[in-house]
Formats: structure tokens, C-alpha cells, sequence
């Protein structure tokens, strides 16, 4: 798992259009509380908090958040509706920050944050392909094999850049500040923030459900 890197917080890249690739996102390791057992049901309501400086891309997943918490009938509370976009460009004093989140009335607050980021490049080979006659026909005279692999001359190879962002969520009980619950994933080339504010929740729920956080929802 990466080291937590203070400071980090989702940027504007997470928006970058990567066309060739498909947005994938899979937990990569998650720890909870042996204390806490799911069926006290304990997270009635939730402070859902972005840490990104970015506007567009805090709102989407706080959105997103927010909808799937609903769906499973926890009130959400989205720190974009009360905290003002300036009021993180300073770290505020704890007792301030959590005068701030008693007035919500939650009793857990679930933080979302970039760690990581980790970019690798590939080649991606052309259309040419080997197999020796009689396999292939075109091997059986000059201009039959030139005019096979004249065309494909002209269709190189090339290099892509595949991207990863390593994001963690922690789950915390808003009233002691302890730590209940915390996953790592990995996203790799997302294609659009749109596309991970969809896909990231649904990850989170199968593992909250799986690590006995949350409870399976009766199908319809």
C-alpha cells in the first residue's frame, strides 16, 4: 500500500480525457475497528468531505457520495454546503473545524483523499504480425509479400501513457475523532471525472459491505 503523503488532495487531473482506456477502480487493502460491530448501527449520518482544492471535482464526488448514502437511508451531509471554498486554504483550528461539523448533528465523517499517483508508458505494437509460409500465402512470392506488408509499413507502432491515482477513504466517529474504517484503491486512467464519481461509491459499498460496515440492501 503507498505511504499517506500529507498535503496531496484530488486534483483537476482526475478530468483528463483518456480515450483509449476504460476507467477501472479496485480497493487495493481496507482496515476496520474490530470494535465496532455493524449491527449497533452506529452511522445513522455522515459528513462526506472531498480533500480537493478543486471545486468541480469536490462537488461531483461529495455528490455521488451522497446519492449512494441515501440509497442505503443514512442522512448525508457534503462538506461543500458548509464549508465556504476558502475556508480550507488555511488549516482551521480543531476546535473550530469541529464546531463546525456538531452543527451538522452527524455521528461519522467520511474523508476521500489522493495519495498517490503513478504514471507508466508502453508501447503498443502496430499491426505487423510474423508467421513464417505456408501458414500465410503472401510468403509465397515477392509481390505478393510486399503487397501484404507495404501498407502496414505505414501503420507504427506507438507509445501511451497509463495512469494511476491511489485514493483513501477514511471513516471516522465524528463525537470521539477515532478512526473506524479506512480502504485504499486504485484508479487507473480514468476517463472522466463524471465516469470515477459514478464507479468510485459502488466500489466502496462492496467492501463496506464485505468488511461487515454496512449492511447488504434487500433487493427490490
Amino acid at each position: 500500500m503507498k505511504t499517506h503523503q500529507s498535503g496531496k488532495l484530488l486534483p483537476l487531473i482526475l478530468c483528463v480525457l483518456i480515450s483509449a482506456c476504460s476507467t477501472s477502480t479496485r480497493i487495493t487493502g481496507s482496515w476496520k475497528d474490530p470494535a465496532v460491530d455493524v449491527s449497533t448501527g452506529e452511522s445513522k449520518s455522515v459528513l462526506i468531505t472531498a480533500l480537493s482544492r478543486n471545486i468541480e471535482v469536490r462537488t461531483k464526488l461529495e455528490n455521488a457520495l451522497a446519492a449512494k448514502a441515501a440509497e442505503l437511508n443514512i442522512k448525508a451531509v457534503k462538506s461543500s454546503d458548509i464549508f465556504t471554498p476558502d475556508f480550507f486554504h488555511q488549516i482551521p483550528a480543531r476546535d473550530e473545524l469541529f464546531a463546525k461539523i456538531q452543527e451538522t448533528g452527524v455521528d461519522a465523517i467520511l474523508t476521500v483523499s489522493l495519495i498517490d499517483t503513478e504514471a507508466n508508458t508502453r508501447y503498443v505494437r502496430g499491426t505487423a504480425r510474423y508467421a513464417p509460409f505456408p501458414m500465410y500465402n503472401w510468403y509465397g512470392g515477392f509481390y505478393s509479400y510486399f503487397n501484404y506488408w507495404h501498407p502496414i509499413m505505414y501503420d507504427p507502432g506507438y507509445y501511451v501513457t497509463d495512469k494511476t491515482y491511489f485514493l483513501e477513504t477514511n471513516l471516522y466517529n465524528a463525537a470521539t475523532d477515532r478512526l473506524v474504517w479506512s480502504a485504499q484503491s486504485e484508479t487507473v486512467n480514468p476517463a472522466s471525472i463524471d465516469a470515477f464519481a459514478k464507479e468510485y461509491p459502488e466500489v466502496l459499498l462492496e467492501r463496506m459491505i464485505k468488511d461487515g460496515l454496512l449492511m447488504a440492501q434487500p433487493a427490490d
